[in-house]
């Protein structure tokens, strides 16, 4: 998917790269006098990626999406979407692109199918197309045998499959997903994830919140880790993780839940260690071995010890000094 005209001219004026949808320079948020949500963040998204923001409850993404959205006014900086500036062109971005709200906004009484032709209904699409439409994105989402049901009679994954269908009827080029799969179980959560991949693969740009390590790794290209309203990381994953963590990590557990006294004897044994509330982990490239040296160690009294690849979530520690679900 190429840039338009205007899109090109406007990511110059930023100093954005061709391709980009969203440029940010020097983005803040501030609520009230003194609470600043988001602080001077710079971002390109470029056509065509799935593009995360990474980091707990409060890190500065859902604020920063709610702005790229246009549905929260930029306290500073520079911003653009889809070529435009959301202080003058709000209504011109909204119309381009797909929301998926961190909370289910459906209406309940309705069915399935009408919850997506009404909605068509507010982009100006005639009732026939909105017909249509509803039909198509049912059988994308898997939900063509639930149409006529109530929607307040699905399950949470169905309905956020719904929640998706929903913000794709107006074909954006743009889709907006904040924390898409939380409070879903794992099943349904894979479903969510092969259908956000079909999108991508059909060239819809995605940019997603999640504080779930695993569901950044599986669909985005490239994220930021943001904590505390700054982006403290940048890159793919693969990268992140090479960068800022080992290839291997062995999870010590004490059977008493004390990790004082492990945390010394075994710091020698790793490149670098972390102790958290209920187990040490110690970072490694030969897990095998440093597993097996752990283990020697059998006055630690230890519950398990388990070797795994590293993950975002070790670089997020790395960065910040906690866990991703803190």
């Amino acid at each position: 998917m190429s840039a338009t005209s205007g899109e090109a001219e406007a990511a110059t004026a930023v100093g954005a790269p061709p391709g980009a949808l969203v440029s940010a320079r020097g983005l803040t948020k501030t609520f009230g006098e003194k609470y600043l949500a988001v602080k001077g963040i710079d971002v390109d998204v470029l056509a065509g990626e799935a593009f995360g923001f990474l980091g707990p409850n409060g890190a500065g993404k859902s604020s920063t999406m709610r702005m790229i959205g246009c549905v929260s006014p930029v306290t500073g900086g520079v911003l653009r979407v889809l070529g435009m500036d959301p202080a003058t062109d709000g209504p011109a971005i909204r119309a381009g692109l797909g929301v998926v709200p961190q909370e289910d906004s459906l209406d309940g009484e309705l069915t399935v199918r009408d919850n997506l032709v009404i909605y068509g209904r507010y982009f100006g699409l005639p009732w026939k197309a909105c017909r249509s439409r509803a039909d198509e994105l049912l059988e994308f989402v898997q939900l063509t045998d639930r149409a006529d049901s109530r929607v307040d009679t699905l399950s949470g994954g169905m309905k956020r499959r719904l929640t998706i269908a929903r913000a794709l009827v107006n074909n954006p080029r743009l889709l907006l997903l904040d924390e898409p799969t939380t409070g879903l179980d794992p099943q349904a959560r894979h479903v969510v994830w092969e259908r956000l991949f079909q999108l991508k693969r059909s060239g819809v740009t995605l940019i997603l919140t999640t504080h779930y390590m695993d569901e950044a790794e599986q669909l985005c290209d490239r994220l930021v880790v943001m904590d505390g309203g700054r982006i403290v990381a940048e890159g793919s994953p693969r990268d992140l993780i090479a960068t800022h963590s080992t290839r291997e990590v062995v999870e010590a557990r004490p059977a008493d839940g004390e990790t004082a006294r492990p945390a010394e004897v075994l710091a020698s044994l790793a490149e670098r260690i972390e102790v958290l509330p209920d187990r040490v982990l110690l970072y490694t490239d030969n897990g095998d071995d440093t597993a097996a040296a752990v283990t020697h160690h059998h006055e630690l009294n230890l519950a398990s010890v388990l070797v795994r690849r590293s993950s975002l979530e070790d670089v997020f520690l790395r960065l910040t000094g906690r866990t991703l679900v803190d």
